[in-house]
């Protein structure tokens, strides 16, 4: 499964290359060799961040279904205790 970029979301990012090699390089960076390094690193370095998030959020849903039974425990047959 491939990470597809929205347009809008590409545009920004690109735009943010942009700017961080214009405020950091000596050297500006256009618009082409820009788009070419975010595809870079979202091929190179996007399966690996991804992978660590989807592993963080399985991690954070199985804590949260471990404490499920504390959470969400009703005592059962109660009525008559509480007269």
């Amino acid at each position: 499964m491939g990470i597809k970029l929205g347009k809008e979301t590409e545009d920004r990012l690109v735009a943010s290359i942009r700017r961080y090699f214009d405020a950091n390089m000596d050297d500006g960076i256009g618009d082409l060799p820009a788009r070419m390094l975010l595809d870079f690193c979202v091929r190179e370095l996007g399966p690996s961040i991804y992978n660590q998030a989807i592993a963080d959020a399985q991690s954070a849903m199985q804590e949260r279904i471990a404490e499920l039974d504390v959470n969400c425990y009703e005592p059962e047959f109660s009525y008559w205790s509480q007269k």
